[in-house]
């Protein structure tokens, strides 16, 4: 599910194969709507840190100004080991 609430995009839910799509374009009309950014996206409530829910982050980050226009914060262990088998943490805004 997708939720802008506190100035933050905030993330909760499993995204897999079945619904990725729809976590896409939920998130992607909300940062369209942002005239401000960078925008947070807080994955505390982001079940499973998956490729597949990274992937997702990854195309929306390409959607902002510069592609740096997303902030992530609690971001899931297991996406994070991702991230950093990648060498995408320099890619990735993370913040705590």
């Amino acid at each position: 599910m997708i939720q802008f609430n506190n100035q933050e995009l905030q993330v909760s839910g499993k995204i897999d194969a079945d619904n990725a799509q729809c976590y896409y374009l939920d998130g992607l009309r909300v940062i369209q709507s942002q005239d401000k950014f960078p925008v947070v996206v807080n994955l505390a409530g982001l079940e499973q840190g998956s490729t597949l829910a990274l992937a997702v982050l990854v195309r929306w980050l390409r959607q902002t100004p510069q592609a740096r226009g997303l902030q992530f914060k609690a971001v899931p262990e297991k996406m994070m080991k991702i991230i950093q088998a990648c060498h995408l943490q320099d890619d990735l805004q993370i913040i705590q």
